[in-house]
């Protein structure tokens, strides 16, 4: 096994001491020694913020350097970060490089039998907090879609976008309306695209040409799309 250290410390003040960096990496080495690890990386950041991982090099150099049945070792859990999110996402990359985790203050190690559990209680709260996020983002959109928001993407045919809000578009309207009362009427996706060409009806974009897809996509958003009419 090989022990890849990783230390951090957040101001130029404790850089220039290096009291902080020395005693981190002290600790580390007694640990790789213990554990009878191959050999010891060290890889530091100094004077950077434990808020976020990606802005980190060494940290991203210490994630590369290690493989399969290696270590990740830090003096504590805020040295990796301190933001639960970008935590979940490191044990996870591990996990999926073969790789331990290893914190010295808090006394975890995957290393051993008993450790091996933090990556599965790692893993769920990381799904966890994926669902929460999913939930949140489920309720902002319907919210938004709800007052008449533009909530990202493309406009819907049948509306334009003012000022961040949907307004229903007239013309296009008239080619929703005639679309459903053929599609209710029993006519295939083919049928009303000929009906709508015939009609004049353009699509959003100004094309005269119909797909079965574009007349598939109005049927699926006329059932969720509720917008100010104007």
């Amino acid at each position: 096994m090989k022990a890849v250290g990783y230390v951090r410390v957040s101001t130029q003040a404790q850089v220039k001491e290096g009291v902080s960096l020395d005693a981190q990496e002290l600790k580390i080495r007694e640990w790789a020694k213990f554990k009878d690890a191959s050999s010891v990386a060290i890889f530091r950041d100094e004077g950077i913020s434990g808020k976020r991982a990606d802005n980190r090099p060494g940290l991203q150099a210490a994630l590369d350097a290690v493989g399969k049945g290696d270590a990740l070792v830090a003096y504590s859990i805020s040295r990796l970060s301190r933001s639960i999110r970008d935590l979940l996402n490191l044990s996870e990359r591990l996990a999926k490089q073969g790789a331990n985790l290893v914190s010295l203050s808090e006394n975890i190690d995957t290393t051993s039998a008993a450790g091996e559990m933090v990556f599965g209680v790692l893993a769920v709260l990381a799904q966890f907090e994926r669902k929460l996020l999913g939930e949140r983002l489920r309720t902002a959109f319907e919210y938004k879609r709800g007052k008449g928001e533009k909530t990202g993407g493309d406009v819907p045919f049948g509306y334009h976008a003012k000022d961040g809000r949907l307004y229903h578009d007239e013309k296009e309207q008239a080619a929703v309306a005639l679309i459903l009362k053929l599609r209710k009427g029993g006519k295939s996706l083919r049928d009303i695209c000929r009906s709508l060409e015939l009609a004049g009806h353009r699509r959003k974009g100004g094309s005269q040409k119909w797909c079965a897809i574009a007349v598939s996509r109005v049927i699926r958003g006329s059932g969720r799309n509720t917008f100010t009419k104007a």
